[in-house]
């Protein structure tokens, strides 16, 4: 038992003794929290923002909530994890294309070839490993499932040699530039530079047509939720918890029995598939995909966003996310230029005087209040006790 120091004479010592831990937060009024959380964040997705926004603007909120998608999974292997993930372009690209190969099929017609092979390629018929994303049973898994097993093939070979920080960082960005190149060298079965355009239909729905994108805008916020959903259970899990020690001490995490490889292994896979599933919600609110969309560059300003929301939270990744892609567009249109700066000069800032990112700004106002508060009624810290000032009476 901790012996509790008596306290010096004109001193109130507060009743709670030193080296007893204080009781944990109720977990019902934590999940109450939760969900009121979901709550209004499922409020403002679905119902202000249909009515104040216009069908442009509700459009390019659709595209910002794609890319909150990748933050989400960026921040489970970069925030959780301590992995530097640099090239997630690659599975958000997987994941694009997958679901435009299948969309442009589909408005091709039965037995019909994209039009672009026919200006392009010159083919006289479809190309063999374009035949099974003709069916919607293939082409939906393959959005999420093709990205997990890249990057599970790469993560097998990264993270077994025990391959880390910058170096882990300078590979996932060359498989970015390496995925550009190959795709740009295909142009006749992959349309190049230009990518694959033109996307007219969505599963039997005529993108072109208001109600349908308000309605690809709803599964793409509902998506959105459901994927925090599931990161916050997977954070508060056993396994979030070795995750996490796996970052701040992976020599200890192996003495104690676990893999670290397998540990950051899985993370990085489901942050894959992530980055997938927001690359094949993208292809139908946008129309379009690219290697311009999936570069060194998108990768970078995926990170940038995480790193202004604040990594190690929950939504900081989502906040950070539409605030960086929202700030691009904004400045875009008023200072075409010298917007680039800007957004440079924003993730500076944020950066320099917030660390922990946007989200921080919740706790550090909280901290200063408390300061405030302790200050004003005279207490101050010793140890884990509080003490009060008092005036020693006269003898």
């Amino acid at each position: 038992m901790t012996a509790v120091t008596p306290a010096p004479p004109g001193i109130a010592v507060d009743p709670a003794p030193t080296g007893v831990v204080p009781p944990a937060r109720p977990g019902g009024r934590s999940r109450l929290r939760t969900a009121a959380g979901f709550a209004f964040g499922a409020a403002l997705l679905f119902a202000v923002a249909p009515l104040v926004l216009s069908d442009f603007r509700l459009s390019l909120l659709a595209k910002y909530l794609c890319v909150a998608m990748v933050a989400v999974g960026i921040g489970i292997a970069w925030g959780r994890g301590g992995m530097l993930t640099l090239g997630q372009g690659v599975f958000f690209g997987l994941g694009g294309y997958a679901m435009a190969m299948h969309l442009k099929l589909a408005d091709a017609g039965p037995g019909g070839m994209p039009d672009f092979m026919q200006l392009y390629g010159q083919l006289d018929e479809l190309p063999l490993w374009w035949r099974p994303f003709a069916s919607p049973w293939f082409a939906l898994p393959a959005t999420v499932l093709l990205p997990m097993a890249v990057a599970f093939g790469l993560g097998s070979l990264v993270f077994r040699r025990r391959v880390r920080g910058a170096y882990f960082a300078i590979l996932s960005q060359a498989l970015a530039a390496a995925m550009v190149i190959l795709l740009i060298g295909q142009q006749g079965t992959t349309g190049g530079t230009n990518g694959l355009t033109d996307i007219k239909g969505f599963f039997g729905y005529d993108l072109d047509d208001p109600v349908n994108q308000r309605m690809v805008y709803f599964i793409i916020a509902g998506t959105l939720l459901a994927l925090l959903a599931l990161t916050r259970q997977l954070i508060h899990s056993r396994y979030g918890e070795v995750l996490v020690a796996v970052r701040d001490g992976e020599e200890r995490v192996r003495f104690l029995g676990y893999d670290p490889a397998s540990v950051k292994l899985v993370a990085y896979v489901v942050a894959a598939g992530m980055a997938g599933l927001a690359g094949a919600l993208f292809v139908p609110a946008v129309g379009i995909i690219s290697p311009a969309l999936i570069g060194i560059v998108p990768s970078i300003e995926f990170v940038i966003g995480v790193a202004v929301g604040g990594r190690a939270t929950l939504l900081g990744p989502v906040l950070g996310a539409v605030a960086v892609a929202w700030a691009r567009t904004t400045l875009s249109e008023r200072f075409p230029g010298t917007w680039t700066y800007l957004q440079g000069l924003l993730f500076v800032v944020v950066v320099a005087f917030l660390p922990g990112g946007l989200a921080s700004l919740w706790a550090l106002a909280r901290r200063r209040d408390g300061g405030a508060e302790s200050r004003r009624r005279g207490w101050l810290p010793l140890g884990r006790r509080r003490v009060e000032r008092t005036e020693v009476p006269a003898a």
